[in-house]
């Protein structure tokens, strides 16, 4: 079984409006909508069709240029979205000024993506979009589940606990492999894979958000034995990191691809005891890049 014809011919449509959208206003909704319906089509493009032509491979670029720095737009939102629910008494000062800091940071990440979001560039893009679009042959595509599950087994656990680097790349894997997964014709294979892989997304996802947030909270305002409220990021981001790891262990897809999870206490950078780390090392920043 390959693709959905429907659903390819979708994925450029989306990219196309999300693109427009984003042009006209860089929104947290625009955004995320935008690297969203990207990144799908990317995958599809790069892991569903048998050959890439030069049209493609030019598109798949000017939209990678795009949705990198859309992603520090992103990665923003999600920060501020998860300081603003968080609810404890520590240092409100400390996280106001926290609060403006990221503000002021957004927008001027939001400056240098109008910046790439030209007119000619809009156009150019729109055209590749079109003619990828009528050269997509649906019938000689992958098979969506198997390239899915292809995905996940690219992750090589070692023995023992999971570390944040190997819940970083499977927050990545597990994304990739969702939306490849998406693009399947309708079965109930398809949809108990999808809702899988989504609740793991979520999960691991989640937990990235409360890191990031953790370490620019950290860059800013100092560690655990400097700030009370860094301490506070800590323990919630502790939390986090064992339900993804917990999520992992329960899903069935993840345990038929890889050996058994082993679930640790406390993530690496969970323990008050410990600084926060706020540059992310060299690996994790490559990982950074590709989600």
């Amino acid at each position: 079984m390959s693709i959905a014809a429907d659903r390819s011919k979708f994925a450029f449509e989306k990219t196309e409006r999300a693109l427009l959208k984003l042009s006209s206003e860089q929104d947290a909704e625009s955004v995320h909508g935008f690297r969203t319906a990207s990144r799908r089509l990317q995958t599809l493009v790069e892991q569903l069709l048998p050959d890439r032509d030069r049209n493609q491979k030019k598109l798949l670029k000017m939209l990678d240029r795009i949705r990198q720095r859309a992603g520090k737009v992103r990665d923003l939102d999600v920060q501020l979205a998860a300081l603003r629910s968080l609810k404890v008494p520590q240092q409100p000062r400390r996280k106001t000024q926290l609060m403006h800091g990221l503000i002021e940071l957004r927008a001027k990440h939001e400056k240098k993506l109008r910046k790439l979001l030209s007119k000619d560039a809009i156009r150019e893009i729109r055209k590749r979009l079109k003619r990828a679009a009528r050269q997509v042959r649906p019938e000689n595509s992958r098979d969506a589940l198997s390239v899915a599950r292809s995905i996940l087994s690219e992750v090589v656990r070692p023995a023992g606990p999971v570390s944040e680097d190997l819940l970083h790349r499977y927050r990545i894997v597990v994304k990739r492999a969702r939306y490849a997964a998406e693009f399947a014709p309708k079965s109930a294979g398809a949809t108990q894979l999808i809702t899988e892989l989504k609740r793991l997304q979520d999960a691991v996802g989640n937990w990235h958000d409360w890191l990031t947030l953790t370490q620019s909270a950290a860059k800013r305002l100092g560690d655990v034995n400097q700030s009370s409220l860094v301490a506070a990021l800590h323990n919630v981001t502790g939390g986090k990191f064992r339900h993804a790891v917990a999520a992992l262990s329960a899903s069935p897809t993840i345990q038929n691809t890889a050996k058994p999870v082993s679930v640790v206490p406390e993530s690496p950078s969970s323990s008050p005891s410990r600084k926060v780390n706020s540059k992310s090392p060299t690996q994790m920043e490559r990982m950074e890049s590709a989600a």
